[in-house]
C-alpha cells in the first residue's frame, strides 16, 4: 500500500480490494531491457513470469550480485554456456540480479551467489537445483543435458 494520504477510508478501501484479489503485488524491478538478444538473457522482476515460468521453454537461470567475486568469474563461463546452446530453441540461459529485483516465485530460493536453478519447462515449480559441482563449461553443460526436457542431438565434435 502507498497512499498519497492515509484514513481510514483509504485503509477500508485497500482492505475490500486486497479480499477481493484486486491488487497487484509491488515487484521490485530494473527496467525491462529493451534489446535483449545477448546469447544470455536478462531477466528483471517484471519478466521472471513471462521468461523463466514459460511452460514453453527450459530455462537455466543464474542469480547473481553485481559484486560478488564467484558471480564476476563466472560470467565468461555462462557466456560460453549460452552460445553453445544457442542454436536451442526450447532452452533459454538467462540471469538475473537477485539484488535489484524480486524473485516473484517462493520455489526459487537465493541464498547465496550466484545460485543456479535449472526450471523445466514441465515443472517450472520444481525447479533444480545447481550443487555440488564445479561452475565451469562442462559441468553446466553435463546439468544442462541431464535435466533438459527437449534438447536437438547434434554429433559432438572429435
Amino acid at each position: 500500500m502507498e497512499p498519497e494520504e492515509f484514513d481510514s477510508d483509504v485503509l477500508k478501501q485497500f482492505v475490500l480490494a486486497f479480499k477481493k484479489g484486486k491488487l497487484k503485488p509491488i515487484v521490485k524491478s530494473q527496467p525491462v531491457p529493451k534489446n535483449n538478444k545477448g546469447p544470455v538473457k536478462v531477466v528483471v522482476g517484471k519478466t521472471f513470469d513471462t521468461i523463466v515460468m514459460d511452460p514453453k521453454n527450459d530455462v537455466l537461470i543464474e542469480f547473481y550480485a553485481p559484486w560478488c567475486g564467484h558471480c564476476k568469474k563466472l560470467e565468461p563461463v555462462y557466456t560460453e554456456l549460452a552460445k553453445k546452446y544457442k542454436n536451442e530453441k526450447n532452452l533459454i540461459i538467462a540471469k538475473m540480479d537477485a539484488t535489484a529485483n524480486d524473485v516473484t516465485n517462493d520455489h526459487y530460493k537465493v541464498e547465496g551467489f550466484p545460485t543456479i536453478y535449472f526450471a523445466p519447462r514441465d515443472k517450472k515449480n520444481n525447479p533444480i537445483k545447481f550443487e555440488g559441482g564445479d561452475r565451469d563449461l562442462e559441468h553446466l553443460s553435463k546439468f544442462i543435458e541431464e535435466h533438459a526436457t527437449k534438447l536437438s542431438r547434434t554429433k559432438e565434435e572429435l
